[in-house]
């Protein structure tokens, strides 16, 4: 499909009538940056909640930021903590940051250690540092039974080395999908692949081509916000609620409609990070 944007929205339609027991939609920004937002956060969740984004998971890229998503969690329902240190920072990876991540990922409300993983594109830090530090959270998912949330840009060959020599036995989310070439690897390995605002960008093809190949249990959605911002809001500040268009497009591609793709992303949302059910999350917020 070359269409840059989706034919659908996910806006509205979630509520119910006294004659239409229809339940709302449920869909899950699996990653976004709620810290780097510079809208409220409480205006831009419930913002999410009103397009039908039900719950966010927030992720951290270095140790401000992992305490920053913990402590979003801590403060609303249905907000999620990853934790973890991306691979621009990785050359600030040492054993009082292990430690710290550690310590932090013992939390509750923390459901993965990420992103990391490694980027040659921007180089940002020496790649031998980038390769300790992925391989060392990998170490931390396993011993703290945690999914890991991988970021690869341009490094597509040695990241999925690396994971199968030192991650053969996690459970992996690929953020921020771009590697089109490794869809059937994604597969073959069950690593759930999360697609993001590039999926609706024009030049985007083969990522859509890549879209219809993933195992219908393995797909994810996200915003990556503040970043990726989908069309038609490409170039803007990108907000959870905009899930919905990543969303719409996908369900598209795969002839589902919204309430099929909702349902079933945010299932496999909740196996890849253990979540528990919405409606027991907000049954349990209710004084």
């Amino acid at each position: 499909m070359s269409s840059e944007a989706p034919r659908a929205s996910f806006a509205g339609g979630g509520g119910r009538s006294a004659d239409q027991a229809v339940p709302p939609l449920a869909l899950t920004d699996t990653h976004c940056h709620l810290d780097m937002l510079k809208l409220d956060v409480e205006r831009a969740l419930s913002e999410a909640a009103t397009a039908g984004v039900r719950t966010v998971l927030t992720v951290g890229i270095d140790g401000p930021s992992s305490r920053q998503a913990v402590a979003l969690a801590e403060r609303f329902p249905d907000v999620y903590a990853v934790v973890g240190l991306h691979p621009h920072e990785a050359s600030t990876y040492d054993a009082a940051l292990a430690s710290e991540f550690e310590r932090l990922a013992g939390g509750a409300k923390v459901v993965a250690i990420g992103e990391c993983g490694l980027d040659y594109y921007r180089d940002a830090s020496p790649r031998d540092d980038q390769r300790r530090a992925f391989v060392a959270q990998m170490d931390l998912a396993r011993r703290l039974n945690l999914p890991l949330v991988v970021h690869t840009r341009e490094a597509s060959a040695d990241t999925f080395r690396l994971l199968d020599e030192f991650g053969g036995d996690l459970r992996v989310v690929m953020h921020c999908f771009s590697a089109p070439e490794w869809v059937e690897e994604c597969n073959r390995r069950g690593y759930f692949v999360s697609f993001a605002g590039n999926l609706t960008f024009k030049n985007a093809a083969s990522l859509r081509e890549a879209a219809l190949q993933v195992r219908a249990e393995l797909l994810l959605v996200e915003t990556d916000a503040p970043f990726l911002a989908p069309v038609p809001h490409r170039g803007k500040d990108n907000v959870p609620a905009w899930v919905t268009l990543t969303a719409a497009l996908l369900g598209d591609l795969r002839g589902w409609d919204r309430s099929t793709v909702a349902a079933l992303t945010t299932a496999n949302a909740r196996r890849a990070f253990a979540l528990p059910d919405p409606e027991r999350v907000t049954e349990a917020a209710r004084p």
